[in-house]
């Protein structure tokens, strides 16, 4: 039988108005608590630790928490993806680095690292990001010196065991009765030094590179959302895999368009004659020209929705709608004949007011006659 997720906010303790740093600390207070470490043959120790970091890892994360919000654990991908070593080196990333890997108990010591993430920023007209597209982006990231195969040491000599450490990585400090191993500061944990570095790299093992990929934009992707690419990232430090790159998505604003999620508006003018007979007009949208009508006593202001002419969801495909919105646009100057005629309609309208106008006429006369009989008005 499935187990329901509980609420992420509920594992850790907090409201949801709470900020970042509140949810690090409410993160960090159940990690101590239940870490594994602490908890031996504890299996709900162990699960609830894994729970609370699967909570922080979303709720740290701003556009993960703003998606958690709106859709709850389906808009994160459900988490808990995250293995019990992941945890340990995120969370000992949190603390500083390895002192709090190593005070319980050094898990991570020879644990293979993973490369670092990088980010890349794309920029797309609205027609791009609404048809989806591909986009070709430049990054620079650290791959192995051929010349000494990413160890550091230049070709032909070899790394030396670590006096310090005597190879183990790992250095005791004592204080009394305190005794904390570290990662040893002289080979950072490697347990060898290079004594004669590489000429190419610097001993580094590592030299930068110019890279450019092609990234496949899916349709609907709006600002701030992100595109993956698996094992695009830096070369890991250890052999492990590589991490991955992030390709940042801005969309430029539109010259006709107003973007509001997957919904879009147009403002559309129209003439008083317009408005008031009724007319057919053609107007742009993101699939090519459509005709609208617009029936008779039309007011200013008034939206027309066109279904299914908006943006598409990124993860449905399922499109918006298009907002036509109208406004009588009220010319400046006017010519001989115009005037001539509106004034003659003026005329008429004096004797043959609107229904909206006479009404509004009617509650200005009875306004000003109880302000001058001195009576309350109805």
């Amino acid at each position: 039988m499935a187990t329901t997720k509980r609420c992420y906010y509920e594992v850790l303790g907090i409201t949801k108005t709470v900020t970042t740093v509140e949810i690090s600390k409410a993160y960090r207070k159940l990690a101590i608590k239940y870490h594994p470490d602490s908890n031996r043959d504890d299996e709900d120790a162990i699960a609830r630790f894994k729970e609370a970091a699967e909570a922080y890892e979303v709720l740290s994360d701003e556009q993960k928490r703003a998606r958690y919000d709106q859709y709850g654990h389906a808009g994160v991908g459900g988490g808990g993806s995250q293995e019990v070593g992941d945890i340990f080196e995120a969370f000992g990333d949190m603390f500083g680095g390895t002192i709090f890997e190593d005070f319980f108990g050094g898990r991570s010591r020879n644990r293979v690292r993973r490369g670092a993430d990088i980010r890349c920023d794309v920029t797309l007209d609205l027609e791009e990001a609404a048809a989806g597209t591909r986009k070709k982006v430049s990054l620079t990231r650290h791959e192995w010196c051929k010349p000494c195969e990413g160890s550091g040491a230049e070709p032909g000599s070899q790394p030396q065991v670590c006096g310090r450490c005597r190879g183990q990585g790992q250095v005791v400090q004592a204080n009394g009765i305190l005794r904390v191993q570290t990662t040893c500061p002289q080979c950072r944990g490697k347990g060898k030094v290079i004594t004669t570095p590489c000429k190419r790299c610097d001993g580094s093992g590592a030299l930068p590179k110019e890279v450019l990929l092609e990234v496949a934009i899916p349709a609907g992707v709006d600002d701030g959302m992100r595109v993956r690419l698996a094992g695009e990232g830096q070369a890991s430090p250890d052999g492990g895999p590589a991490g991955d790159a992030y390709c940042f998505i801005k969309v430029r604003p539109h010259k006709m368009f107003l973007r509001e999620g997957n919904e879009l508006v147009l403002q559309v003018p129209l003439s008083y004659s317009q408005a008031v007979l009724g007319t057919e007009i053609e107007i742009p949208t993101l699939g090519g020209r459509h005709t609208l009508k617009i029936p008779r006593g039309s007011q200013s202001g008034e939206v027309f929705q066109l279904r299914g002419l908006g943006m598409p969801d990124p993860r449905s495909s399922v499109r918006g709608n298009l907002h036509v919105q109208t406004f009588v646009e009220i010319p400046k100057k006017v010519g001989a004949k115009q005037e001539e005629l509106l004034r003659k309609l003026a005329e008429l309208e004096e004797e043959h007011v609107t229904p909206q106008r006479k009404s509004f006429l009617d509650r200005v006369f009875n306004y000003f006659r109880h302000a001058e009989n001195g009576t309350p008005t109805e």
